[in-house]
């Protein structure tokens, strides 16, 4: 039998891209159910804030802390395989997260055993404790969100992906800033409100106010957090030119750049 052929470096990369970026959105979707308050986290008192005559909070889903590191991975997947490589990754990360859903659904109505819920039955302070109603409960918020949140997936990593080369195309290969940071910025003011309205508003029992006090503070993270990142995505650049090889980094980019002319 001949030797397996190794992996070439553009075919590795690729996968090792893919992976962090499915990986950081299955996270994302599982824990997002969530709420925290970051004036608790930071020990301070509400800050009440009035935005266009609505008090709100400083109160973010705890998935949307990673998810500015998912677009991140969707730009460098877009500068190096283009328009094929980003939509086949977005719609096998969406087929995952459907895929998991299902089966951790599956998992929530299945009995469980006594001997687990005994060993379970007390908290920490000795109060009565129904782990498995926790453990169906916290996956299926999870699940009730599962519509909303791939819509609002598909829809703005379709966006970013667009916008990311409509700047490219201005500006060439100059400004990978402009190009990362803006298509981000545009993206995620769609993730930020459609999956909150589909999944708390539509699905849900939030109120208009709820979802737009919510989304604008979870964008306006989002937004600071994409600038913030704007040098790990050079150091990120860097890397994979060095693995590379410049030369070969170039014509790599130049046939991701050829995918969105077709």
């Amino acid at each position: 039998m001949a030797p397996t052929k190794p992996l070439n470096k553009k075919t590795f990369l690729y996968i090792l891209l893919a992976s962090f970026f499915i990986t950081n959105a299955l996270i994302a979707e599982f824990g997002g159910v969530k709420m925290f308050s970051v004036e608790k986290l930071l020990g301070i008192a509400p800050l009440q804030l009035n935005i266009f005559g609505m008090i709100t909070d400083l109160n973010l889903s705890v998935g949307v802390l990673i998810w500015p590191v998912v677009f991140v991975f969707s730009d460098i997947i877009n500068e190096y395989f283009g328009k094929t490589g980003v939509q086949r990754i977005s719609f096998i990360t969406a087929g995952m997260i459907g895929y998991s859903f299902l089966i951790v659904l599956m998992w929530t109505k299945m009995p469980a055993a006594d001997f687990w819920l005994k060993l379970n039955g007390l908290d920490s302070l000795g109060r009565p404790f129904d782990i498995n109603f926790a453990y169906s409960t916290i996956f299926r918020m999870g699940l009730g969100i599962v519509i909303g949140s791939l819509t609002a997936f598909l829809v703005s990593q379709l966006v970013d992906a667009y916008v990311f080369h409509y700047f490219k195309k201005l500006t060439g290969h100059k400004y990978l800033w402009l190009r990362s940071t803006g298509s981000t910025i545009v993206s995620q003011l769609i993730d930020s409100f459609v999956i909150l309205f589909i999944a708390f508003y539509f699905l849900g029992n939030w109120s208009l106010g709820q979802v737009f006090r919510v989304g604008l503070v979870q964008y306006s993270y989002k937004v600071l957090l994409a600038i913030a990142l704007t040098p790990a995505i050079y150091l990120v650049h860097s890397v994979i030119d060095a693995y590379l090889g410049k030369e070969s980094s170039e014509i790599i980019i130049e046939e991701a750049d050829k995918e969105w002319e077709k």
